[in-house]
């Protein structure tokens, strides 16, 4: 608490901020930044066929609605079981907009991220003093509500058949459609790391420390003069923008909405992406939805063994490090390094 304490007092005149023991140099978390990003923009010249592309563009989707998820639960201690309404409201939001509105894909897209993140400073005046379990039935009764609304007016949404032809994204005249989902490979790739820089920017600010000093320890964090309104606002606001894009591309690239963006389903493998993957991280929920979506795509011949299997390997990560794959990658790294550093 005391490193977190001193990341949130006062800055002195011409002082740079003090960085807390044990966090990786920005530097040095910048160029792992950009050579991991790097090597992804690498996969489609390695994987040939237009199914592994499409693989890694729901790994990407799901990549960034957990790590904005891992944002709120991770970081801000805020038990928000309705993020994934946040999704499905990007969904419908780009669905209705362009195919209603007739509004072009590019601004439906962005004002996909701007809706749900107003729905996400909506929902949060109701739990702004809030705790614990009284937290997750605001926010689950908030992720049924919407469900319902959109069944209810079915004129509009479809309500359970959903909608179908919805308008695609484009690039000039290039046809996106047999390109052996090129384009959207780079598109989605776009969004997670514009989607992960935004995390990592705001998690190593001063206000990101001051949302970890809230979760940690709530009255001392307010006796040093952080609002608890404010921070918890801001944390599920910033959580709720690329939420709401990567809602919004899964319409475009599906070409579908359907209410199952609502459901336990979806819920479940994305919550075990960020616990999976160690929460308060960013990195690990993104690590956790490439080994989670991939190995449930390698398994799909085991059919009903498949979320079993899953299961007991997301219990044996869990038992082994509590701290997800994330703390996993970190102690294997530290050994690796102890090693090298050794005299021979």
């Amino acid at each position: 608490m005391t490193d977190t304490a001193t990341l949130i007092a006062p800055r002195s005149t011409g002082a740079a901020p003090p960085v807390a023991p044990g966090r990786t140099p920005w530097k040095h978390e910048a160029a792992g930044f950009v050579l991991g990003f790097a090597c992804l923009a690498l996969l489609p010249l390695i994987f040939g066929d237009t199914y592994a592309r499409h693989v890694l563009i729901m790994v990407f989707i799901y990549a960034v609605v957990a790590s904005n998820w891992d944002l709120s639960l991770g970081y801000g201690g805020v038990f928000n079981f309705g993020h994934l309404a946040l999704f499905g409201i990007g969904v419908y939001a780009y669905s209705l907009l362009t195919k209603l509105a007739e509004l072009d894909p590019w601004i439906a897209l962005f004002a996909s991220g701007v809706i749900a993140t107003l729905a996400a400073i909506l929902v949060t005046i109701p739990i702004l003093r809030l705790k614990g379990i009284y937290i997750i039935l605001v926010t689950f009764g908030f992720a049924q509500l919407v469900m319902q609304v959109i069944i209810s007016q079915s004129d509009i949404t479809g309500g359970t058949q959903g909608l179908v032809r919805i308008p695609g994204l484009y690039l000039f005249d290039h046809n996106m459609v047999r390109d052996g989902k090129f384009a959207y490979f780079y598109i989605a790739l776009a969004l997670l790391v514009a989607s992960t820089l935004f995390l990592r920017v705001f998690v190593r600010s001063r206000t990101g420390a001051s949302v970890v000093a809230l979760r940690d320890n709530e009255e001392y964090a307010i006796s040093r003069g952080v609002s608890i309104v404010r921070q918890r606002m801001l944390t599920l606001a910033a959580s709720a923008f690329f939420t709401g894009m990567a809602g919004a591309f899964y319409a475009a690239y599906q070409r579908n909405a359907s209410v199952d963006v609502f459901g336990m389903s979806l819920a479940t493998i994305i919550l075990s992406m960020v616990l999976l993957g160690g929460t308060g991280t960013i990195y690990g929920a993104i690590i956790a939805s490439f080994v989670l979506t991939i190995f449930a795509e390698w398994m799909a011949d085991f059919g009903a063994w498949r979320p079993m299997i899953t299961a007991v390997l997301i219990i044996g990560v869990m038992l082994a490090y509590p701290s997800g794959l994330a703390g996993m990658i970190k102690a294997a790294w530290g050994g690796v390094a102890g090693r090298l550093k050794r005299p021979a």
